[in-house]
């Protein structure tokens, strides 16, 4: 039961649509109807507004930490459940019809509430592909690839698996943007929708 309890403590928490909340208290609108049509920071970063970008990543990232912690405060494996059920919740929130995000910012959320070290990894590899290339969606494959292989080193084989499986889900939200990457035409960050 505490298991249960933990995934869906998680998904409530995850399911907060900071993206949309932010954008309409600032009078921009629903972010839903420019770019890519995502609730994330990339997205409200299409608004021209990088303060509001950089809350929506901030608020993201940090239900996925909050719901780990929290959780994990009772039992690692509460933690996990939690951390993942965060980042179901904002791919998939109750209250926008199961239409959210592409997950990236929980992602990262979660990982520095289960293994900050991964985080750190995230960080830099995404960074360093942002700088290189200027697409956030080939920085944040990248760095999904990349972050569960680190952590079968830094972390217990649990995080790691719980990763893996993230990473995966977080490819394949991205299907679309493999599609534009591999055809040429992928918005560059900063590019206005």
């Amino acid at each position: 039961m505490g298991y249960g309890l933990a995934l869906i403590f998680g998904y409530l928490l995850g399911s907060i649509p900071f993206g949309l909340q932010i954008t309409r208290a600032a009078g921009l609108g629903d972010v839903r109807k420019i770019g890519s049509g995502n609730i994330g920071a990339t997205n409200v970063l299409r608004t021209g507004n990088k303060g509001l970008a950089a809350a929506t990543l901030l608020l993201d990232a940090l239900k996925g930490t909050v719901a780990a912690l929290i959780a994990g405060h009772f039992s690692p494996d509460f933690g996990l459940m939690a951390g993942f059920g965060a980042f179901l919740g904002h791919l998939f929130p109750i209250w926008l019809g199961f239409k959210g995000g592409k997950g990236v910012a929980t992602y990262l959320g979660v990982l520095l509430g289960l293994a900050w070290q991964g985080a750190l990894v995230f960080a830099v590899v995404w960074l360093a592909m942002a700088f290189l290339f200027r697409y956030s969606s080939l920085a944040a494959l990248t760095a999904a690839v990349v972050v569960p292989i680190a952590l079968y080193v830094i972390a217990t084989p649990q995080i790691a698996g719980l990763f893996a499986v993230m990473s995966l889900i977080v490819i394949a939200k991205h299907r679309a943007n493999i599609s534009r990457l591999m055809a040429g035409s992928e918005s560059k960050i900063g590019a206005k929708g």
